[in-house]
């Protein structure tokens, strides 16, 4: 008998964190739970990521994944600041992890989209179809950051299961 393993996959962001749980076992994932966490924009800095920080161990305390799957951190260079508030919803999110004695794996978003569709410029909606697809769900997972999130997820799953690192992998 195969071993469950719980994965928790997360599209971090600092407005919306789309988070999503699985459950695998061998070949299969079944999802368990997913969501957004929200901040709300007229907070502090300081607010907006304790509110992360507790809406996200609330998930970690619910489900208690023996994984989490992360997206890793890319810029693009006409928005670094964009990039560096990332860093910070990023951050808080490792630390929840380390919290919660995790262990972190990040993905490249090109990566995730090229495993799930085998085109590493995929749009979302094609991300959404096969999460969709791969989770035997009734409809498409909205919003996107759900979708991206559950992505990141079965990345976890398919890295574990086959054994080799996907991101220098693909």
């Amino acid at each position: 008998m195969s071993e469950v393993r719980r994965i928790l996959g997360i599209d971090p962001g600092l407005n919306v964190t789309g988070y999503g749980v699985i459950e695998s076992r061998g070949a299969s994932v079944r999802l368990l739970e997913a969501g957004i966490i929200r901040t709300k924009r007229g907070q502090t800095m300081a607010q907006r990521l304790l509110e992360l920080h507790n809406g996200l161990t609330e998930v970690v305390e619910a489900h208690h994944p023996h994984v989490m799957a992360l997206e890793q951190l890319f810029s693009h260079y006409q928005r670094p600041r964009t990039a560096i508030l990332m860093g910070h919803a990023r951050g808080v999110i490792t630390l929840v992890a380390g919290q919660a004695e995790i262990a972190v794996d990040s993905f490249e978003p090109t990566k995730v989209k090229k495993l799930m569709t085998g085109n590493g410029r995929a749009p979302k909606h094609q991300i959404q179809l096969a999460v969709k697809i791969q989770l035997k769900l009734r409809s498409i997972p909205e919003p996107a950051d759900v979708a991206d999130a559950l992505a990141i997820a079965i990345c976890g799953h398919h890295e574990s299961r086959i054994g080799i690192n996907l991101r220098n992998s693909l």
